[in-house]
């Protein structure tokens, strides 16, 4: 294990928890949210262009 393997984790967690809250709020201005964030959390971006509200 190496030294700076929980600051990794920390980053990593603070990476997923940034893209969370760009795409949250894209989606509350009412526009897309970048592809790179929507891939980061697990969501295919074509698949999240298809999703209508009613």
């Amino acid at each position: 294990m190496t030294r700076y393997k929980p600051f990794n984790r920390i980053g990593a967690f603070l990476d997923v928890m940034g893209s969370a809250i760009a795409a949250a709020n894209a989606v509350e201005r009412g526009v897309t949210p970048k592809a790179r964030h929507l891939r980061k959390l697990g969501i295919d971006p074509k698949q999240f262009g298809e999703i209508r509200l009613s």
